[in-house]
């Protein structure tokens, strides 16, 4: 697949998000300098596998947790809580 800028800045972006914090879909598309974008946010964390990005801290604006690719929300849910995140 190609490499896309905005994907690129994205995933950047989510990799500063420090441990025990989250943030949303669109605070991540603002972070990487593509306000509105948060839906297109959402499609690089699904198709992100990169261990380095933790796609786990990207969660909805209204608090819920959205999807995880990486073992589904059990796992994403499992993996905050771990990082003291309180849900």
């Amino acid at each position: 697949m190609k490499e896309t800028s905005f994907a690129r800045r994205v995933r950047d972006a989510v990799r500063q998000i420090p441990k025990g914090k989250t943030k949303s879909y669109g605070d991540v598309a603002r972070a990487a300098g593509y306000p509105g974008a948060a839906r297109a946010v959402g499609m690089v964390m699904k198709r992100n596998y990169d261990p380095s990005v933790p796609c786990h801290r990207v969660i909805r604006a209204d608090g819920a947790l959205g999807g995880y690719n990486r073992g589904g929300l059990a796992e994403k849910r499992a993996l905050l809580k771990a990082e003291g995140v309180r849900l």
